[in-house]
């Protein structure tokens, strides 16, 4: 079955007081503060039982579970992580002074209140009471403080999260009461503030003991094997998790992780191909859900011959979506052809008849006559070998680019590579791979800025910067929306990639478990996962 989610927008911040969580989950303001404080008692069994898709008689509480994850994480440190996979995980342990709900509102965690001032230049975070950390001391102002301004670089000029440079300082109100002041009011600002709050003055030593106030602690990391939590019994949020123990553990392949399931040694896994989804549909709960992943075969706009901007426009029409969709993800994917979620409503647009769908392939020959290449060109797409639905894609496109005079070939890379080589080093032609946003439409588009160190495909266009510069400034969802537009037509007439589609989430639980919920960010939330008796 599949489930809608909806994504929650600050109202304009021309209103006199913008507010926090409201005690219903919603995220939306309440002039009754002295409710909040019962915020994100977002637990509710029928609710996670309907994820699973079955009705069960109450939850079990203890038990151990191991969760199926396709790569090794990148860092411990919550703030120097990157990679989805590895915040998947983090999302456990960690939690900042808001966090996402399972219907893409923002809720209250560490914090039991904010309220942003009418200029939009000021938060005002309220802590919740008797927060603890995994370490049993109670989480402080100054823990707010030194976390909020290690992950703007205002401790040592070097910001951890890109969009909180905006702040310009935090200061303690009293002992409950952090202020934070930013350079420019922005709309999205407050879902940066889900960044993680960790014990004052650890920083350089969460890689090695990561400290959170999540409902999951840290027990150990074996690199190459997997993470392992336990239950934190001081977790805020009574009555949460309800399991002793999560093994999140490395498959080595696709076919592994299958074989794993088919044998028990694995209860969770989250990345079916559609293939798979059909072999395991009697034996395991078999869920699917949109995702926010946007997959794409990413061009290096700097490399021979993909600096060329026809070259790139012959890839798109080369490329046939619909029967990538239909082979790859069963067609339950959402075709796209640019970086923006269609769920994103407000501030998606359908741009899918700038390309087509279907392949174009005398379109794509004339444009790389037109480039110089009219015998074609080798393009070797560089694709994480761990992830079986990318490699499936590569031999679709391979076979496309094909048609089209574009001899591909596929390099199978390990994830440590491909996060070393390609995201980080840009050493590649074309990969494919997907980039994964937050609740805002901004997070996909910023990655594309000329100076953007997640900016791994080199896109470079001026008028592409300050544009994004303008989205960010506008207070008017309509103009803020109307600038996301031109962005998007921008990325995709500029073939800053290929776009392919977004999609769907489709994950095996195992026939015994109940609680699993979809969020619509990357995330594996274990704390509502039990035993069904």
């Amino acid at each position: 079955m599949k489930k809608r989610f909806s994504i929650f927008f600050m109202a304009l911040l021309t209103m006199a007081v913008l507010g926090g969580c409201g005690a219903d989950g919603t995220g939306e303001s309440s002039e009754d503060h002295s409710s909040k404080e019962s915020v994100a008692e977002s637990s509710d069994v029928q609710a996670s039982e309907a994820s699973s898709g079955e009705a069960q008689e109450g939850p079990v509480y203890g038990g151990s579970v191991v969760v199926g994850i396709q790569q090794d994480i990148d860092s411990l440190d919550p703030h120097k992580a990157t990679a989805a996979g590895t915040k998947e995980i983090l999302f456990n342990i960690f939690e900042g002074l808001v966090k996402p709900d399972e219907n893409g509102n923002l809720i209250c965690a560490v914090a039991s209140d904010y309220e942003i001032s009418e200029d939009g230049l000021v938060y005002t975070f309220t802590l919740r009471d008797n927060v603890k950390f995994h370490n049993g001391n109670v989480v402080t102002c100054e823990d707010v403080k030194y976390s909020l301004e290690r992950v703007s670089g205002l401790l040592d000029g070097t910001p951890l999260i890109s969009t909180m440079k905006a702040i310009q300082s935090v200061d303690i109100l009293d002992d409950k009461t952090v202020q934070v002041t930013v350079g420019a009011a922005n709309t999205e600002l407050i879902y940066s503030f889900v960044a993680a709050i960790i014990p004052a003055g650890s920083g350089e030593d969460e890689a090695a003991n990561p400290i959170g106030t999540g409902p999951f602690s840290f027990v150990s990391y074996t690199p190459q094997e997997g993470i392992v939590v336990e239950k934190n019994p001081d977790y805020w949020q009574e009555g949460l998790p309800y399991l002793d123990k999560v093994d999140f553990k490395i498959v080595n392949s696709p076919d592994s992780a299958l074989l794993e399931l088919q044998g028990g040694s694995i209860d969770i896994y989250a990345y079916l191909t559609d293939s798979q989804a059909n072999e395991l549909k009697d034996t395991f709960q078999v869920i699917s859900s949109p995702s926010n992943v946007v997959q794409a075969l990413f061009l290096n706009n700097a490399a021979e011959p993909l600096d060329n901007v026809k070259v790139r426009q012959a890839i798109c029409y080369a490329l046939d979506k619909d029967m990538v969709n239909e082979f790859v993800a069963g067609g339950n994917g959402t075709i796209i052809s640019s970086a923006m979620l269609p769920t994103l409503k407000d501030n998606y647009v359908d741009l899918n008849d700038v390309y087509g769908t279907t392949a174009n392939v005398e379109k794509a020959k004339e444009l790389l006559t037109e480039a110089g290449y009219p015998d074609g060109f080798d393009l070797e797409i560089a694709i994480p070998s761990n992830y079986e639905f990318h490699m499936q894609t590569g031999e679709v496109v391979v076979e496309q680019l094909k048609a089209a005079g574009i001899n591909a070939t596929i390099k199978a890379v390990e994830w440590s590579t491909w996060l070393d080589e390609v995201y980080n080093g840009r050493q590649y032609q074309a990969t494919i791979s997907g980039i994964t946003c937050d609740m805002t439409p901004g997070y996909l588009l910023n990655r594309f800025q000329t100076d953007s160190k997640k900016n791994f495909i080199n896109f470079a266009n001026e008028e592409y910067d300050a544009l994004y510069q303008k989205a960010q400034a506008a207070l008017d969802p309509v103009l803020k929306a109307g600038y996301y537009a031109d962005l998007q037509k921008l990325l995709c007439e500029e073939a800053g990639s290929a776009f392919l589609q977004v999609p769907a989430n489709t994950t095996a639980i195992s026939k015994k478990l109940a609680g699993y919920k979809f969020y619509p960010v990357y995330v594996q939330d274990l704390s509502t996962v039990y035993y069904a008796e």
